[in-house]
């Protein structure tokens, strides 16, 4: 959204917009729109989910925004096509390079702008834009930022003219899918590590054998003591320190501040596996 905005007010011409299906955002609902087709609709450009649609369109770039599908032939022959990436390529090539920078603890990230080719965020940069990760934030703030980032970079290089794409430069690391299994929060590892889990999204644990996503964690030391998993309060103890819950979900419950739902489960002495 952030990028389809500052095109528009840019004073580019949006010839069309290719984004997702509409999909339902809970059980028996009616379909919704992507958040790029609201935007989009509202100003009267014309909307597909079909990206080879923009092939008879008259497009002359198209800029592509965490589209989510690999695109191939006859659209990447028919059209030229750039990429912003969440990242400075070649690190974290692929759909999570957001959550994989945090889960590495990476102090710094970036937004790159590069052309699209056949292979995943292989293509040559045109340019980049750094930024530090701030050591508590989380992979959605930080998505944010950089969609900001990148919008402004997109703009600043169109007026100018994209000039003279580099080839990237070092060994690939890649950055594939987060599975929630990697979203477990094992106990037996260090608080800091478990933190940066929390800061990817979607941590969860048990709590008296049902789901508990952890929403907001710091590291503390040191532990509460007792083995891994044991509470002191809302803090855990871990392998190395303690880890203090500050937000929490129940299964089928909306978020409360950890504090809050430790009253509630006040008998509880440890959480997991």
């Amino acid at each position: 959204v952030p990028a389809l905005a500052g095109l528009l007010a840019a004073g580019h011409d949006v010839a069309a917009v290719v984004t997702r299906p509409d999909r339902r955002r809970g059980r028996g609902a009616a379909l919704s729109p992507s958040p790029v087709k609201q935007a989009a609709l509202a100003a009267g450009l014309p909307v597909t989910d079909r990206a080879d649609d923009v092939l008879g369109a008259g497009v002359e770039l198209g800029v592509v925004v965490a589209f989510g599908q690999i695109l191939r032939a006859p659209l990447l022959g028919g059209v030229p096509l750039v990429n912003l990436h969440f990242s400075l390529l070649p690190r974290w090539r692929g759909a999570a390079p957001v959550e994989r920078a945090i889960l590495a603890g990476d102090e710094e990230t970036g937004v790159c702008l590069m052309e699209v080719e056949a292979e995943l965020d292989s293509g040559p940069v045109y340019a980049q834009v750094r930024t530090a990760i701030g050591p508590e934030e989380t992979a959605a703030h930080l998505r944010r930022r950089l969609a900001v980032l990148g919008r402004d970079l997109l703009v600043t290089q169109l007026a100018g003219g994209l000039g003279e794409a580099r080839p990237q430069s070092g060994r690939p690391i890649y950055a594939p899918k987060i599975h929630p299994a990697e979203l477990h929060l094992d106990w037996e590892q260090p608080a800091e590590q478990l933190a940066r889990v929390v800061r990817a999204g979607r941590a969860w644990t048990a709590a008296a054998g049902q789901r508990l996503l952890v929403l907001a964690a710091t590291p503390e030391h040191p532990s509460p003591g007792g083995p891994p998993g044991s509470l002191g309060g809302t803090l855990v103890s871990t392998g190395a320190g303690g880890l203090r819950l500050r937000s929490v979900q129940p299964a089928g419950r909306a978020p409360l501040d950890a504090e809050a739902w430790r009253r509630g489960a006040r008998h509880l002495t440890a959480l997991g596996p």
